[in-house]
């Protein structure tokens, strides 16, 4: 939906809210006219069921004020004495149009002393459940999310089993498009396949100030930007065409921002002409050739597990005598070299063209490509059948623009045109893994509408192959995400604060009781 097409649904639910409750307003001593005066209204109905006027700002906030109408309409009958199970019930199995008929056809009084406190056990305990998960909604889109690293693509600094918080406060939080969602889930309902959210109405894009600007090494969580997966793993090739803020969630590292030149040579990244200098916790990975002598024995087991290798490794049947590794950083190739046995250890750099890579003009590969112009919000690049492929994307999908064209003929929107200017801006996001990472040079460049935060702190990092309490990585609890040098884990200063607040808290309670 436009902000035109809100803008007169706004005013709709204002029409249907006034000829619904003008008369209950009067019977509370208010005037009639202020049930169809825009916000005025739903502060003086605030008033008029007995709750702060801050409520009115959560009817307006996304996905809250999915829960909110619901508690306001109840609010309100119980205002004008409709207590009954049976009132409730039908305040909310009909949206709010019982309201209506209590209106016009029932001879109610305000209760204007009426008490606010639940009733009952029952009524409290949903009363609590409702404020927590208001304000766990709150917390959930608007300051930090949790996450959960499902693949190796960022391997060495963030691991498989490492679960996160995701600041949204850090680049911006973005307001929910969809409007009609169950909170603190994402695309689906859990333990089942349904969906959790309508796909109209849409909010238009809208993100609140953020602290800072993706910067290039940045790890960035956003939206896949071409995901039309039913759901992962999943071989019946069937699509759900997806909102922007429920499509799935990647996370990679961003190597090229807004008005950069990007280019990948022998799968190293080339930003303006210049070497991207990665930040000390960045430890790319590529596949490596590793020759051996075939005659000193190896312990390999011990060998992998010493360099901490996670990715496939193994033996073609046609070179029994090279081992090959999917994924070893710089590092391990070295100690490698050094090894008794290997001859030598050689990086494997993808040569010709591969089918697949991005902007799919079979012309680069994985390791090889560009250079790649990164769009920048307003600035005008030419267009023609040849620079099209790079764009086409974004003119259609994340613009929403009208593209045909004809022979060597490009309209936009019914014109004739041959330049292009960008309506937001763009980014290319990669895995520190380069063998084993679906990133930009597949799918192309990320919309800065389908940014959704950034990683700010490991709190809990599980290892999938280990046992008990092995499975837990201690020295990665509690471990922020960026940073200069190596992480640390600052889990035995949590604890030490914990301690000390129980022990604080105890000798609080003992001189409080002496005073007594």
């Amino acid at each position: 939906m436009t902000l035109y097409q809100w803008f007169v649904f706004f005013l709709i639910i204002q029409v249907v809210h006034f000829l619904g409750t003008w008369k209950l307003y009067e019977i509370a001593g208010r005037k009639r006219w202020e049930a169809a005066i825009p916000v005025y209204n739903a502060i003086v109905l605030m008033k008029i069921i007995g709750r702060p006027t801050w409520w009115t700002i959560l009817l307006f906030i996304p996905i809250i004020n999915l829960i909110m109408f619901p508690v306001i309409w109840v609010e309100t009958l119980r205002s004008f004495g409709k207590r009954s199970s049976l009132d409730t019930f039908l305040g909310i199995i009909t949206c709010g149009f019982y309201i209506y008929y209590v209106n016009y056809t029932q001879k109610v009084a305000y209760v204007a002393d009426r008490s606010l406190q639940p009733e009952n056990k029952t009524a409290d305990t949903i009363s609590s459940l409702l404020f927590a998960v208001i304000v766990a909604t709150l917390v959930h889109t608007y300051f930090i999310q949790p996450y959960t690293i499902p693949t190796s693509s960022l391997e060495k600094s963030l691991l498989i089993g490492d679960f996160l918080f995701v600041s949204k406060m850090n680049y911006g939080a973005r307001v929910p498009m969809t409007t009609v969602a169950l909170p603190m889930v994402h695309d689906s309902i859990p333990l089942t396949k349904n969906k959790s959210y309508l796909t109209w109405p849409q909010l238009p894009y809208l993100r609140l100030p953020g602290i800072q600007n993706i910067e290039r090494t940045d790890i960035v969580v956003f939206n896949w930007p071409v995901d039309t997966v039913y759901k992962f793993f999943d071989t019946s090739k069937r699509r759900a065409y997806k909102p922007v803020d429920k499509k799935s969630n990647y996370v990679k590292r961003c190597v090229g921002i807004p008005g950069d030149s990007l280019s990948i040579k022998d799968g190293i990244i080339y930003i303006n002409g210049k070497i991207l200098q990665l930040s000390e916790r960045a430890k790319p990975q590529f596949s490596y050739a590793v020759a051996l002598d075939g005659k000193t024995p190896i312990d390999f087991e011990y060998l992998l597990k010493d360099l901490d290798v996670t990715d496939e490794a193994g033996f073609r049947s046609d070179l029994r005598d090279t081992l090959f590794l999917k994924a070893l950083t710089a590092a391990g190739a070295e100690r490698l070299k050094n090894t008794p046995g290997i001859v030598s250890v050689t990086r494997q750099i993808s040569k010709g063209v591969e089918s697949g890579i991005f902007p799919h003009i079979n012309k680069w590969n994985r390791d090889n490509l560009g250079p790649i112009y990164i769009p920048e919000k307003g600035k005008t690049v030419a267009l023609t059948t040849e620079t099209l492929p790079f764009y086409k994307a974004i003119i259609t999908d994340y613009e929403n623009k009208d593209l045909k064209v004809n022979g060597s003929e490009i309209r936009i929107d019914g014109k004739v045109v041959n330049s292009y200017t960008f309506d937001q801006n763009y980014y290319w996001m990669m895995g520190d893994n380069r063998h084993n990472s679906e990133d930009s040079r597949y799918w192309g460049y990320v919309p800065e509408n389908h940014i959704v935060g950034k990683p700010i702190f490991i709190w809990l990092s599980i290892d999938p192959n280990g046992k008990g309490l092995n499975k837990i990585r201690w020295d990665r609890v509690f471990t922020t995400v960026s940073g200069e040098g190596q992480p640390q884990s600052y889990f035995k200063l949590f604890l030490l604060a914990l301690v000390a607040f129980f022990v604080g808290e105890y000798f609080w309670k003992k001189r409080k009781e002496r005073k007594n």
